[in-house]
């Protein structure tokens, strides 16, 4: 059984891996026929050059490395603060149904509600610095964290919870012992969920005053139709996302060791 579980990860792997070069190949026929302004749709090599020289001279007084940390230490300070809200917060309104009756219809106001939407009014009141993006970013990870724990409480067989009790556990002894146990995985996919969705804002909060970030390179890059540069910072953005996404993976591996065991 083990054995076949690795030889399917190895496929899907080749898989994966074969996907990447067809994408590639394909991308380099399209524009190598120069049919499609380089404008328009940079080619490979046109992008690969351009990531050299931001390596080599950086963007606007900035080395590259210092726009990625720039956008990477915002994230990490939302996603960081968002997690420590939003989990308790949870966990708790899943567990008590009056207390997720007093956050649900605020939540459910701010999930769909676009970033740049409200971006506008944070800025007004915390000013242009990082504290307005930070804050930009808390609310984009927020929602996707505390609903996966709510999910993951309410998803709790009772089955577990009554047993508990018939061995003398009390309410507090259930929640810490069998309710959080049980939710681990779903608070997972909300972590992965939220690490997405900040980032994704990261683009919407480098939009005003800013002078550091890749989505800030993204943004200024695009005022001067500089379409290779777009491409090298789109492209770090999503090879970062992967390597967040795994490191998240890897942690939900370990902490919830029993997932998908029987």
């Amino acid at each position: 059984m083990e054995g076949r579980i690795i030889k399917n990860k190895r496929i899907n792997f080749s898989i994966s891996i074969l996907t990447g070069v067809v994408i590639f190949v394909l991308w380099t026929i399209v524009t190598k026929e120069g049919k499609i302004s380089s404008i328009i749709f940079p080619s490979p090599s046109d992008v690969w050059s351009s990531f050299l020289d931001l390596l080599k001279d950086g963007y606007k007084g900035y080395t590259l490395w210092e726009h990625l940390s720039a956008s990477l230490r915002r994230l990490f300070t939302a996603y960081i603060i968002a997690v420590a809200v939003a989990i308790p917060l949870g966990l708790i309104s899943g567990y008590f149904e009056r207390i997720r009756a007093v956050f649900e219809p605020i939540i459910a106001f701010i999930r769909p509600l676009p970033p740049l939407g409200y971006y506008t009014i944070i800025i007004l009141w915390m000013g242009i610095g990082d504290s307005s993006k930070i804050l930009l970013l808390f609310l984009g990870a927020f929602a996707p964290i505390y609903l996966s724990c709510v999910s993951g409480v309410t998803r709790v067989k009772e089955d577990y919870i009554n047993r508990a009790r018939t061995l003398g556990a009390n309410r507090t002894q259930i929640f810490f012992y069998v309710i959080f146990p049980a939710a681990l995985s779903d608070i997972f996919v909300g972590l992965r969920n939220a690490m997405s969705c900040a980032y994704a804002t990261s683009v919407a909060a480098e939009m005003v005053a800013a002078v550091s970030g890749i989505g800030w390179v993204i943004l200024d890059a695009s005022k001067y139709l500089r379409s290779d540069i777009i491409f090298v910072g789109i492209i770090i953005m999503g090879i970062t996302g992967i390597m967040l996404d795994k490191i998240l993976i890897g942690l939900e591996r370990k902490i919830v060791f029993w997932k998908g065991k029987n």
